[in-house]
């Protein structure tokens, strides 16, 4: 199962990389229409070849490749272990009560003074 994975993963980066290469190597259809406005080269906006040439269907083919392999990676992240011992690490600790919340010390509370230091200690204002 684990090779699968890794076969998947290096298809959909493979994918994923050639994908935007193409894309980068593609010229936008702006540019035909500029052309076309411009140059006298309306041919060139409709031409025979249109939107179906090599690079734009090698991308749609790479974009194809591209979702199944994620679909199926997706696929194989949702499914559970079969066994036990191969789960996750955190399904394995025990489950452990929260702490109860300490309750604050009321001052005066009960005949109890704060805590003060002793005169002429060392505990001092920082400057003086």
């Amino acid at each position: 199962m684990s090779v699968l994975l890794t076969l998947l993963m290096v298809v959909q980066v493979l994918s994923a990389l050639a994908m935007v290469g193409l894309v980068l190597m593609q010229h936008g259809k702006g540019a035909d229409a500029g052309a076309a406005f411009g140059g006298g080269a309306s041919a060139s906006l409709f031409g025979a070849s249109g939107g179906a040439n090599f690079l734009s269907r090698s991308t749609a083919v790479l974009a194809t490749v591209f979702l199944a392999s994620t679909l199926a990676l997706a696929f194989m992240g949702y499914q559970r272990p079969q066994a036990s011992g191969s789960g996750s690490v955190l399904e394995s600790l025990p489950v452990v009560p929260p702490m109860p919340a300490a309750e604050p010390a009321a001052s005066g509370a009960a005949g109890v003074a704060p805590a003060q230091p002793p005169a002429g200690s060392a505990a001092q204002i920082p400057g003086q």
